[in-house]
């Protein structure tokens, strides 16, 4: 139910969680994938019983738990989940659980895993630096990492970007740098980032979060629990953002965007990226792209890395030398004219109307499954594009969004998309997968469709080589 990367246990027991737990009585862990089994192992070394929940556990899920001697229980029904609840101090719930699971509708305080490890980095006196937003929150979040580690400062990127948070605290680093998503925020109390950044906001996840208003609310947790000493940034082009900023508490307030110098403000101004004064930071050209998106996340990275102690050289370099992202516009192969892009980690329509921005001519791949977003607004992208080829559960509503505007076909595989979507394309196209949908209709990850993309493209632009 989680998706982050190999976890860690550092050692000894944490501070700062001690009021957590009540004695005596376990602490009810729902998702058992890699964020889970990382609560429940901290839990266990810290002496608390754990109680494990997972309603499609693999063979692995059962084996680390059987290691760890957790009793764990497979999608029990209402009533056990109930008496489990009745015995246990708090749920701690993974970010891939519903909303619609029962652990939310019980008498029983819910956390994420994000609230633990921060209650035990403010204990142990380390700083967190905090990203989130609906996009780019992976590219800014290494570029705020590269630029620590550039300074001098020993920053570990953490949250959805890598290893659970709560085991990169227990390391006890210098500094962690974490993406932290709406569910995570939703569902924490006291977390409180030395530097917090909220980098935009458009629709996302709404199947879980049920409403704009909610997913916002949940958005604008990352400044809630701040206060003297720390920083709040945000994004001076979004209104929404800007009018949340406006009421949080940090004592510092730093924004960035692409009109010119405002107090606090890193800017945009006669081709150059500066600093609130003035200062030049990098010229645009001199970024690994300058779409509008590219130049905003530069920006953005600046602000945070310099807020948290980072040197303005080590942003030059990093800047000068970042290549990007893979499965984020990444260019993947080139024939006859035609170029074509990896973009499968645009899950909303929003991400697909930055990455079209960039381009004249585009056949769009897009599809998979909805999170409840309007796909409707794709039609503002319409001018950029000469076809769409849809895919997944999610085609019906594409083809609706655009197939008045533009031709329009459906594809059963990517085989299929990435067949149709080279008929369709003349000389000096691009052809992009940018599906503005999650990927778990087909996939098990944006990364693996990805991958998928790449690998049909680069086999038909072989058999191309060998047919000349």
């Amino acid at each position: 139910m989680s998706g982050h990367g190999e976890g860690m246990v550092g050692p000894g027991p944490l501070p700062g969680l001690d009021d957590l737990a009540v004695p005596g009585r376990p602490v009810l862990v729902v998702g058992m994938r890699v964020t889970g089994l990382a609560v429940a192992r901290r839990l266990l070394s810290q002496g608390v019983p754990v109680v494990a929940v997972d309603d499609g556990p693999t063979e692995e899920t059962r084996a680390m738990a059987a290691e760890l001697g957790i009793a764990l229980h497979e999608a029990p029904a209402a009533p056990l989940l109930g008496e489990l609840a009745r015995g246990a101090a708090l749920a701690v719930v993974s970010p891939g659980v519903p909303v619609s699971h029962p652990v939310f509708g019980l008498h029983l305080p819910v956390v994420s895993e994000i609230e633990l490890a921060g209650r035990a980095a403010r204990a142990l006196g380390i700083p967190l630096v905090a990203v989130t937003g609906t996009n780019g929150k992976t590219t800014v979040t290494t570029l705020v990492a590269q630029v620590l580690s550039a300074s001098g400062i020993a920053a570990v990127a953490a949250g959805n970007i890598g290893p659970p948070l709560l085991d990169v605290v227990a390391t006890r680093p210098e500094i962690v740098v974490a993406e932290v998503s709406s569910f995570q925020l939703a569902l924490s109390q006291t977390f409180r980032p030395r530097v917090g950044a909220w980098l935009n906001l458009a629709e996302d996840h709404l199947d879980w979060h049920g409403t704009m208003d909610h997913y916002t609310e949940s958005k604008a947790r990352i400044w809630a629990s701040q206060a003297e000493g720390d920083v709040a940034v945000g994004n001076a082009d979004d209104p929404v953002v800007m009018a949340r900023l406006a009421g949080a508490p940090a004592a510092t307030v730093l924004t960035f965007g692409l009109g010119g110098p405002a107090p606090g403000r890193f800017h945009e101004e006669g081709g150059w990226l500066r600093t609130p004064e003035g200062e030049p930071i990098l010229a645009v050209s001199e970024l690994w792209r300058s779409l509008p998106h590219d130049r905003s996340n530069a920006l953005a990275a600046c602000a945070i890395s310099l807020a948290s102690g980072g040197s303005l050289t080590a942003c030059r370099r990093v800047l000068r030398s970042f290549s990007g992202l893979h499965h984020r516009v990444e260019l993947v192969g080139e024939a006859g004219g035609v170029r074509w892009f990896d973009d499968s980690k645009a899950t909303t329509p929003a991400s697909v109307l930055a990455a079209l921005s960039g381009f004249d001519s585009v056949v769009l791949i897009a599809g998979g499954r909805n999170k409840g977003l309007d796909l409707g607004t794709l039609r503002a992208g319409a001018a950029h594009l000469r076809a769409v080829v849809a895919i997944g559960e999610a085609a019906p509503e594409v083809e609706a969004a655009l197939g008045d505007r533009v031709p329009a076909r459906r594809a059963a595989s990517m085989a299929e998309a990435v067949e149709v979507a080279g008929q369709l394309s003349r000389p000096g196209d691009v052809v992009l997968l940018s599906p503005g949908c999650a990927s778990f209709d087909w996939y098990r990850s944006y990364a693996e469709r990805g991958e998928d993309f790449t690998r049909e493209v680069r086999r038909r632009i072989e058999i191309g080589k060998a047919v000349v």
